[in-house]
């Protein structure tokens, strides 16, 4: 559908018509049509950029419930990288997170404009999460935690570097980074682990996700001073 009208036609009523008929139609779509849907958008997103989506389905709620599961209102505000359709976000909202406590980067315009929709009090960022500044992210308080959805198994190691670089910038001292993965390992390569000064340790995995998944956990190995935020 497009938002473009004419010179004379009001556009602010139509916006906030449509924005108002996405979010009823969110609430009271059920679950299993709503997934369905979000499927469907996974599928023609991966079919049309493979590298880029690296999953032709939405995570499961097995696993947003298994992501998120560590992770409390006290950990606000909340960084959630390649956010897609919101599985992950529906989790944390569901864990007690307040909607304005959390950032979402989708680098996707349709997935980004859906996210717009269906969480319109988070902060949405279209943006490459391997090209974020930290100072722009979080200018002020950091972030308690950063859950991310990104297919680190299909991206070269200096693109994971990045992202993990100015993911730990955002984050307080004591704050983790929660990475799913659909291979046998971490995904971070133990290269990269050790040059960040980092330590991932399995936290847990479902058979209940299309394909079955693992969550780590990526920490600090020790406390260190707050990290650079350029």
């Amino acid at each position: 559908m497009s938002l473009s009208a004419k010179a004379d036609t009001p556009q602010r009523p139509a916006l906030s018509a449509e924005r108002d008929r996405a979010q009823t139609d969110h609430r009271a779509t059920p679950m299993s049509t709503r997934c369905g849907s979000d499927s469907l958008r996974f599928l023609r997103s991966w079919a049309s950029d493979p590298l880029r989506v690296a999953a032709i389905a939405p995570s499961g709620v097995r696993l947003a419930e298994l992501i998120t599961r560590e992770i409390t209102p006290d950990h606000g505000p909340v960084l959630e990288l390649g956010a897609g359709t919101g599985v992950f976000t529906r989790a944390l909202l569901a864990r007690g997170l307040a909607e304005d406590q959390l950032t979402l980067v989708e680098m996707g315009p349709d997935f980004a404009a859906l996210l717009r929709m269906r969480f319109p009090q988070a902060r949405v960022l279209q943006r490459d999460a391997a090209r974020l500044s930290a100072s722009v992210l979080f200018p002020q308080d950091r972030a308690g935690a950063v859950v991310s959805g990104l297919g680190l198994l299909s991206m070269k190691p200096r693109t994971v570097l990045a992202i993990l670089k100015t993911a730990f910038a955002c984050l307080r001292p004591d704050g983790s980074l929660y990475q799913f993965t659909y291979g046998p390992r971490c995904p971070v390569p133990p290269a990269i682990l050790t040059r960040l000064g980092l330590q991932a340790q399995r936290i847990g995995g479902t058979w209940a996700n299309l394909p079955p998944a693992s969550v780590y956990r990526i920490s600090r190995s020790a406390p260190s001073p707050l990290p650079d935020r350029s």
